[in-house]
């Protein structure tokens, strides 16, 4: 195969056990008088938010704390900080948290820099400028937002979660300190670890996929799959939670190269919908998205299979892939995932509307098989447990 591909990472990463430290000397380094920090309010009543904001005080940095993110960030959270902080003369933006913080900072970055509606920048390079320099210190294993370059949000009006995607987005430094992610519950370090080995394998399974975005899913998907089961079996076992930043960041790196796929097709029109935790919805459909994908490359499928555990040997590749299937399910319901059936407010009438939108959504592209709203339609009701059924 012969490929044409870009690699840029235009984040500065910082990674170690208590380099969360160095965020007041990081911060004053990028020319920051004035921060915002952009976190939620569980985090904001833990000793990580006091960790950050010694640091600041220590290097005579002053701070403002915006401490109302909600999980599935909504285009009306994003300017209610805006309004609130607008005149404040604000030179540097801090995202302390999951994907979550890190995506609301980015876009209350674009309204910091840019006159409109969110709605006007999303898509593919829609910025005009660099936003307000920005610092990430993620404090889950999951998204991978810390050096990524783009902004998932929700549109409250459309119930679509959108996307702001360029390179004028990216954090200029991610801090990323394991120590902070020891306090993480079972629940959200099963979720947000199945979200960056998502990521890991629509990465590499993706039909833009190059060989740097390759090697770096690769070792994501091996690390994340031996390290993500400790981590939530004992969230203080330091060397898993290590591997499982790692494992996260890199994902993250990978997939803001090759786009990721159907997975993320649906699961974010469920989140957008019931807002429904996007690690969760990643986890439920990632088994049937990746067997439904296995006849478009059943080689990289295989290969995957491999790195979750699956034995090759005496077997077909298909059989290989096959058994990788198996292997998502079985690690989906080792970790404490929940069925999609047995989610809270999900309607089986809902499924056209949710297949009209995975048909839509950019990941539908780059999925590694082509899918119709029809073939979304099948999937959701498969995964639901519903027999097949054609749309009319």
């Amino acid at each position: 195969m012969i490929w044409d591909f870009n690699f840029n990472l235009p984040t500065s990463i910082e990674f170690g056990n208590g380099t969360v430290n160095n965020v007041g000397k990081r911060a004053k380094e990028l020319g920051g008088n004035k921060v915002l920090i952009i976190t939620d309010k569980g985090l904001a009543q833990t000793g990580i938010l006091k960790r950050v904001t010694d640091s600041l005080e220590q290097e005579g940095v002053s701070f403002l704390v915006y401490d109302e993110i909600t999980p599935n960030p909504k285009d009306v959270d994003c300017v209610k900080a805006y309004e609130k902080f607008k005149d404040e003369n604000i030179d540097l933006l801090l995202g302390l948290g999951g994907g979550s913080s890190m995506d609301t900072a980015k876009a209350i970055g674009v309204l910091f820099t840019h006159e409109g509606e969110l709605k006007d920048r999303y898509g593919f390079n829609l910025l005009e400028r660099d936003i307000t320099p920005l610092i990430c210190i993620p404090t889950t294993s999951g998204t991978g937002s810390e050096v990524t370059t783009g902004s998932v949000i929700t549109d409250t009006i459309t119930k679509q979660k959108e996307a702001i995607l360029d390179l004028k987005l990216a954090p200029k430094l991610a801090i990323v300190d394991p120590e902070l992610t020891l306090t993480l519950p079972k629940s959200i370090t099963a979720a947000t670890g199945m979200d960056a080995l998502t990521h890991a394998i629509e990465a590499y399974t993706s039909n833009i996929a190059e060989p740097i975005s390759d090697a770096l899913s690769l070792y994501a998907i091996e690390i994340i799959a031996k390290y993500l089961p400790l981590a939530v079996e004992n969230g203080n076992d330091l060397e898993a939670r290590q591997n499982m930043l790692v494992g996260s960041l890199i994902a993250g790196m990978a997939f803001t190269h090759a786009d990721l796929g159907a997975v993320h097709a649906m699961a974010e029109p469920l989140g957008g919908l019931y807002d429904t935790p996007h690690g969760v919805a990643n986890s439920i459909f990632l088994p049937h998205v990746f067997e439904y994908n296995i006849p478009s490359n059943p080689e990289k499928h295989a290969t995957v299979a491999v790195k979750l555990g699956a034995k090759a040997e005496g077997k077909t590749v298909e059989e290989i892939a096959q058994e990788g299937v198996v292997l998502l399910h079985e690690l989906a319901s080792k970790i404490g995932i929940p069925k999609f059936r047995d989610l809270d407010n999900v309607d089986p009438e809902d499924f056209e509307f949710l297949a009209e939108s995975a048909f839509k959504h950019l990941c539908t592209i780059t999925n590694s098989r082509k899918l119709s709203k029809d073939d979304y339609l099948k999937l959701f009701q498969i995964t639901y447990g519903m027999k097949m059924q054609h749309s009319s």
